[in-house]
């Protein structure tokens, strides 16, 4: 499991009628803050601001078809044009168990990347697939 030390943003939120909503700076638009946009908006932060991936190599719920489903990605982050990293976020009370790993590893059929990050704002868990197997790595790789 990873260790997160989230940076201190200053997070854009307002309400609007009766809802919160947050600023999310990478999709330059305002969103619902529930508790899974909570748990995105701060491991985006940490990406940017701690990691150094540049904002450019976000997508953020990525439409994607599985089979005749479609689904979206949480994030996605790219390298040299093509998916790199699928990031799964849950809300922070979701337990993350063979279930959620299985939600992600389905998006991997789909976009065959290299990296997988689970996490519920509180567990972070970071796979890289090495030779058709995927093994837990414990800080995230350089962009």
């Amino acid at each position: 499991m990873i260790k997160i030390d989230y940076p201190n943003i200053d997070f854009k939120i307002k309400v609007e009628g009766n809802k919160e909503t947050i600023f999310d700076e990478v999709r330059k638009k305002w969103v619902s803050l529930t508790p899974e946009e909570w748990v995105r908006q701060n491991i985006i932060q940490y990406l940017l601001y701690v990691v150094k991936y540049p904002a450019s190599l976000f997508s953020i719920e990525k439409e994607i078809k599985l089979g005749e489903l479609k689904k979206r990605c949480d994030i996605i982050i790219y390298k040299d044009a093509a998916p790199w990293m699928i990031i799964e976020c849950k809300e922070p009370d979701v337990v993350l168990n063979q279930g959620t790993l299985s939600q992600i590893l389905r998006y991997h059929l789909a976009l065959p990347v290299p990296f997988l990050f689970l996490t519920n704002g509180v567990h972070n868990f970071l796979f890289e697939k090495k030779e058709g197997v995927f093994s837990e790595i414990k800080e995230f790789p350089e962009r």
